[in-house]
């Protein structure tokens, strides 16, 4: 088989290449469970029969959801693909409203959930679908139909019906609909054909720091519905490397240690949290041992690519890593780590830094998802192709250029064909080939540097513009801030809502003999405040004064997806966050 053309490909690309026994674990319940390459293409070719028992033809939608990433998820999603369907990765955490609304616009015939609360879901926006003709789940739930019958369905089917299908299907065709969970209004769906997403799973494995890909081991845990861990799966796939289905969010640690991979990818928000774990543990051992460890982690701190800070601060680093950072892999569960790939938000240059400096190598990538995703992203594999601060160079067949407006413009056969039944929208962001990102940025010796979100920009009162991002990623930098959000359209200055680090600043609390009943109090002692508003207060001097931050409201309550502060993904969602804050932020500025 040459190269892999079409998304259902990809599974039978490594049955023929590459052939493996174990080539997915999913952890269900406590236990791993796990399938070989035979077995997939086994059970995705009798999802493929089942479906069409039921009268799905081709171009017709199905959607797939699932509070983890797990195996079945996978075989649905090539066995409604090979029969030409369409399928329709959805988030867990999108509102019934959502609901209601994508499965009316898919005009969706088959859903399949993974459990009892998103069957249930479901069932409550069912009798609004016309359309839903059948609901499954993978968990078994009372009053539903498991995805065993379906394939058990699929038995009775005709193997040589897939296959003429199958031979119909061209790279060009639609291949998902993803439908944005944007932090406005309704929910766009992203048309990406076979080709967009394969061919950007194929380029990316130019990037990926791993000499022989068969013997890899991969923990996934971002959200397969999104199309960066999805595109993903499929590389490893074409790689041969073996995937680990992480629990949940919560089990990470367990998940890490059990699977100690070679490669994952990772947001910001959770390597800030891995960081701020690790500070609060090394800081806290006490004596020579804190010693040690501060002095590892402001070598860290300095790190720069290919040893261009010379051969001494390399023998230093190599003592660290030997002495402490060994330590703390071992702890993490990351002996074997070659690569952590970053994306979905801007990742602070001091976090890049530790980590590569400590021996956890994390390239930063960007995209989005009508991008399939990655536009740009850095690379260890070869020299002169990582800096830190910038997001890459864009991968091989993609384009960027920047617009007379510093807007990022991206082309490429990544580039989605549109946004679903919305030809206005789509005509707004594709032009000639270019898809118009949003984002602004600029381009430093072919390395891509993002410097915030057209759409987040805001103006003061003073008619000066403010770039948010850059302003929160500063205030981040301190140990003490979980998350922040930096606000002031139309105001006379720029102040922000900082949500406090609790397990930090307890740590600091105990440290210098301070009483803190309990960890959400620390917001009203003094001395604390007066330590973290230090920090705001250096992090502001890069700044021009009308991008400062002049007054700062401190929060003890985390931003959560549950809380509607954060998408999925775990980006800010601002209007929401503005919203639900109001009366703080009026407050905010009434004292002014």
């Amino acid at each position: 088989m040459t190269d892999p053309k079409r998304l259902f490909d990809f599974p039978y690309y490594q049955l023929e290449k590459n052939p493996k026994e174990v080539m997915m674990t999913s952890k269900l319940n406590g236990e791993w469970q796990t399938i070989s390459t035979q077995e997939f293409v086994e059970k995705m070719n009798l999802i493929s029969k089942g479906l069409l028992k039921l009268g799905i033809k081709p171009g017709d939608k199905v959607v797939l959801i699932s509070h983890n990433n797990r195996l079945e998820w996978n075989i649905c999603d090539t066995g409604i693909l090979q029969i030409g369907a369409i399928d329709v990765p959805v988030y867990p955490t999108m509102t019934e409203k959502d609901y209601d609304y994508i499965f009316n616009h898919a005009e969706v015939k088959v859903c399949i959930v993974s459990n009892e609360e998103l069957f249930q879901k479901v069932q409550n926006v069912n009798p609004s679908v016309q359309t839903l003709e059948h609901i499954y789940t993978f968990e078994d739930v009372p009053g539903a139909k498991n995805w065993s019958e379906l394939l058990d369905l699929g038995r009775e089917g005709d193997d040589a019906e897939v296959k003429a299908l199958s031979d119909k299907v061209n790279e060009d065709d639609l291949a998902t609909l993803i439908y944005t969970s944007g932090t406005t209004g309704l929910p766009k769906g992203v048309m990406l054909t076979h080709k967009n997403i394969a061919s950007n799973a194929i380029t990316s494995t130019t990037r990926l720091p791993m000499k022989d890909g068969v013997n890899a081991r991969i923990l996934s845990f971002l959200p397969i519905c999104h199309i960066y861990e999805r595109m993903l799966h499929y590389m490893y796939f074409y790689v041969g490397a073996t995937v680990y289905c992480a629990e949940s969010l919560e089990t990470i640690k367990e998940d890490l240690n059990y699977s100690n991979p070679h490669k994952f990818s990772a947001v910001p928000r959770l390597l800030e949290k891995f960081y701020d774990g690790i500070v609060a543990k090394g800081r806290s051992a006490g004596g020579v041992k804190t010693m040690l460890f501060n002095w590892a982690v402001n070598l860290a701190l300095k790190w720069e690519p290919e040893e261009q800070n010379g051969g001494f601060y390399e023998f230093k680093l190599g003592i660290a890593r030997k002495l402490v950072f060994s330590k703390v892999k071992a702890a993490l569960g990351m002996t074997n780590i070659l690569a952590v790939s970053s994306g979905s938000a801007a990742l602070q240059p001091r976090l890049a830094r530790f980590f590569n400096g400590a021996g956890i190598p994390v390239l930063e990538g960007y995209g989005l998802t009508e991008t399939s995703p990655v536009i740009s992203v850095n690379t260890i594999n070869d020299k002169g192709m990582i800096r830190i601060g910038t997001v890459g160079k864009t991968l091989p067949e993609v384009e960027v250029k920047i617009a007379e407006d510093g807007e990022i413009l991206a082309k490429g056969p990544n580039v989605m064909m549109g946004y679903y039944k919305d030809e206005e929208k789509t005509a707004e962001v594709l032009n000639n080939g270019w898809f118009h990102t949003g984002d602004i940025g600029v381009v430093e010796d072919g390395f891509l540097r993002i410097t915030d979100r057209k759409k987040e920009m805001f103006k003061t009162s003073g008619g000066k513009y403010v770039a948010p991002q850059l302003v929160e990623n500063a205030l981040k930098e301190s140990l003490f801030v979980d998350a922040c959000i930096v606000i002031g359209e139309g105001r006379k200055h720029p102040s922000a809502l900082v949500v406090v680090s609790l397990p930090a600043a307890a740590e600091w609390c105990k440290r210098h003999d301070i009483p803190c009943a309990k960890p959400e109090d620390v917001v009203q002692i003094p001395q604390f405040i007066e330590r973290i508003e230090k920090d705001i207060e250096e992090s502001m001097e890069r700044f021009g004064h009308w991008e400062r931050v002049k007054r700062v409201q401190f929060l003890a309550t985390p931003f959560t997806v549950e809380g509607g502060e954060l998408t999925p993904k775990l980006s800010l969602k601002r209007k929401p966050i503005m919203v639900k804050y109001a009366d703080v932020i009026d407050r905010i500025y009434d004292e002014n």
